[in-house]
């Protein structure tokens, strides 16, 4: 009995055989990310701010929390954006490697298993559209098609649109100037009934994007809204 390959797996293989995959922390032949570079990943464990995340000692919440709170139900993240963390995700945002979305998907999905956020459906952080013209995809959704590939739970890429085509939040320099640079750029384009949603970007560093966001979408009529990144800066 001969057994037929699907298409999908029968082009990822020959392009692995044209092309053969290398890590890009070490360059080692084999996988996007190796396990030995995995291993090197420092992962964000407790105590952390039950709201933000931020890595912290002895207290629930963190200093920047307690005089700027956010709106957003909470913000989970995987790794400090560092090391082999940070070449893949910059390889991924800034040199079109979109084949990154399965591996840092895969850790997604992990933590989601483990940690039980509450999610209906995921939505990715979206792009403006001159800002996804010019890049040619947004980063957050492919990583948000990937869980919803793992999970199961519907991927709404059109709920959440940015309508404000804000500067860069890397070129800024202060929580307070990233705070203002995204006040109001976002809009829900429907009205919710109650849903939970998971809001997934690639790294955060002020949580001020992804509360934007959460303003929207519990305006609309959200639930509850939660944050996943696969890095934070501190």
């Amino acid at each position: 009995m001969t057994t037929r390959l699907p298409l999908r797996q029968v082009k990822s293989t020959f392009l692995d055989l044209l092309f053969p995959l290398q890590c890009v922390g070490c360059g080692r032949e084999g996988s996007l990310l190796c396990a030995s570079c995995c291993e090197t990943l420092r992962r964000i464990e407790p105590p952390f701010c039950q709201r933000c995340g931020t890595p912290l000692g002895g207290r629930n919440r963190c200093a920047a929390c307690a005089t700027h709170p956010l709106t957003i139900d909470g913000i989970r993240s995987l790794y400090l954006f560092e090391g082999a963390i940070r070449k893949a995700i910059h390889s991924f945002k800034y040199r079109h490697l979109k084949a990154m979305a399965a591996p840092l998907g895969q850790m997604l999905g992990n933590y989601l298993r483990a940690s039980h956020l509450p999610a209906d459906v995921f939505a990715p952080v979206p792009l403006h559209r001159k800002r996804l013209r010019a890049r040619g995809y947004n980063q957050a959704a492919l990583l948000a098609a990937e869980l919803s590939r793992q999970t199961g739970l519907p991927l709404v890429e059109e709920w959440l649109v940015r309508q404000v085509d804000t500067a860069a939040q890397a070129r800024t320099l202060t929580a307070a100037e990233r705070r203002r640079n995204v006040r109001e750029a976002f809009a829900c384009t429907r009205e919710l009934d109650g849903e939970r949603i998971l809001l997934i970007d690639d790294v955060w560093t002020t949580g001020a994007t992804l509360d934007a966001c959460a303003a929207a979408l519990r305006a609309a009529g959200a639930d509850s809204v939660w944050g996943l990144t696969v890095a934070r800066e501190l």
